[in-house]
């Protein structure tokens, strides 16, 4: 079910994208060489706790997950590209890091994600990645007006990897937000424009990029969440929560 929020009720979701952006930025500047995955997550969850937020992730338990999640935090590294459970493993200079976060405060979620290299890059390509998914993340956002339709977003994000030369994996995208996580609709990453849901004032969807550096297959990690690219190529994930409103897109979990 597609739910429209009224403009008071996006207002009541700043604060949750407020707090997602936070953690984000403050893991960001943690996710260093030498810094412990488990250190991150703790830390993600000390801030849930300080700001009275709740995990959206720690009993979190979806048909493609092996057990709940566990972990309030998503740490996807190197050629682990979504839903990364965090492990005992240090970074190492170069290692190229997906966090992903979502929490809810006040009954309202928001979700975002980042990638960023821990230390020196060990190439310009896991640089040129991590740019091309933050471009396409922003041309999707910058389609994503009222009157027009879920492939516009798609289509702009697919355009984006495509002239890149990467391919993309439309098993995995965004999705709606509100008081759960994950909700209709899905926003695949490649598709046409003018076709799908329209865009109407009210609707808050996460708009999330997601590309390997050499192929668009992934598998399963023992782990039961961990998915990582069939090639052992590095990946790179970008992500906002945005609502739709009648002057444009707003983005709920920019970061200052």
């Amino acid at each position: 079910m597609i739910e429209l929020k009224t403009p008071a009720e996006i207002e009541e979701m700043r604060p949750a994208g407020e707090f997602v952006a936070s953690v984000l930025t403050e893991l960001a500047a943690r996710a260093t060489v030498g810094t412990n995955l488990l250190t991150l997550d703790r830390i993600a969850h000390q801030m849930i706790r300080d700001r009275g937020a709740e995990s959206c992730y720690i009993d979190y338990h979806p048909s493609f997950g092996a057990s709940p999640f566990g972990k309030v935090l998503c740490t996807s590294v190197n050629d682990a590209v979504l839903h990364g459970l965090p492990f005992d493993y240090v970074l190492r200079e170069g290692d190229v890091v997906s966090l992903d976060f979502a929490a809810s405060v006040n009954g309202w979620v928001a979700d975002s994600a980042l990638t960023v290299i821990a230390g020196r890059p060990r190439s310009e390509e896991d640089v040129r990645l991590i740019e091309v998914t933050t471009e396409a993340l922003a041309a999707g956002i910058a389609a994503a007006q009222p009157g027009g339709r879920i492939g516009d977003i798609s289509a702009a994000i697919g355009a984006v990897a495509t002239a890149a030369g990467y391919g993309v994996n439309t098993d995995f995208g965004g999705h709606g937000v509100g008081r759960t996580m994950h909700g209709d609709p899905h926003v695949p990453n490649q598709g046409r424009p003018g076709r799908g849901l329209p865009l109407r004032p009210g609707l808050v969807i996460a708009i999330e990029p997601w590309f390997l550096e050499t192929t668009d297959r992934i598998y399963t990690d023992k782990d039961g969440w961990t998915l990582r690219s069939s090639d052992g190529s590095n990946g790179a994930h970008m992500e906002h929560t945005v609502a739709i409103t009648e002057e444009g897109p707003v983005i709920l979990t920019a970061r200052g």
